[in-house]
């Protein structure tokens, strides 16, 4: 990512850069991170930083030690398993409105974005897949005019997020994603509640399976 720094950063825009680094792991879960080596690199006061990672406490993406420091939290499973609870059931019922009434603009949206995917695919990059990923489900979202349910579910899903970025980065079921979002595409094209529903639920708990796999071989990253 391009990196932002100067004294106009605010706070706000500093958790967010932040929050974007550790869900795309490049600030890696267990990292110590402090004030005063955020303040450095992004040349600004201490006061924002202090202020972002207040904010990233509070949403469970820093651990903050008094006596000790603070560290990028490391991946709860039972978080990543609530939020997938979450968006599964509401995403299988914004889906099905979906296929009710989508808008053609946002349906070419959703096709530009399946060749957005499979471009990353072919070129091997993981988190310009994630991103695409991302404004793939986004854009039903937005279509069936729920973009606040879409931010409302963003504020609680880091972990979910983390375990998808992992995953994807070890290329585990990217083809089945990118198949599944193609059948999704189709359904709600042709108007197939039925197909849309079963598809997205299929996808929304391949998380499953992978939670364990990472698991494995990250320990260190996982409580």
């Amino acid at each position: 990512m391009i990196l932002e720094t100067g004294k106009k950063l605010t706070s706000k825009r500093l958790y967010q850069i932040l929050k974007e680094e550790i869900i795309k792991l490049h600030l890696k879960p267990g990292l110590s991170i402090s004030e005063k080596g955020i303040s450095e690199k992004f040349d600004v006061s201490r006061t924002p930083v202090r202020e972002a990672f207040l904010l990233l406490s509070q949403e469970g993406l820093l651990d903050v030690y008094p006596q000790k420091g603070t560290f990028v939290s490391l991946i709860d499973l039972d978080a990543v398993e609530e939020a997938r609870f979450l968006r599964e059931h509401v995403e299988r019922a914004v889906v099905k409105l979906a296929c009710n009434e989508f808008p053609e603009e946002k349906m070419f949206f959703l096709e530009m974005n399946l060749k957005v995917e499979k471009m990353c695919m072919d070129k091997n990059d993981y988190t310009g897949f994630f991103q695409a990923d991302e404004e793939f489900h986004r854009t039903i979202f937005e279509g069936c005019n729920k973009k606040r349910t879409w931010d409302t579910i963003c504020q609680v899903e880091a972990d979910f997020q983390r375990i998808r970025v992992l995953s994807l980065s070890l290329k585990l079921k990217i083809d089945n994603v990118y198949s599944q979002h193609l059948v999704i595409t189709d359904a709600i094209r042709d108007k197939k509640p039925d197909i849309a529903d079963k598809v997205m639920r299929e996808h929304l708990t391949m998380v499953n399976f992978d939670s364990v796999k990472l698991k494995e071989k990250y320990q260190e990253y996982f409580k």
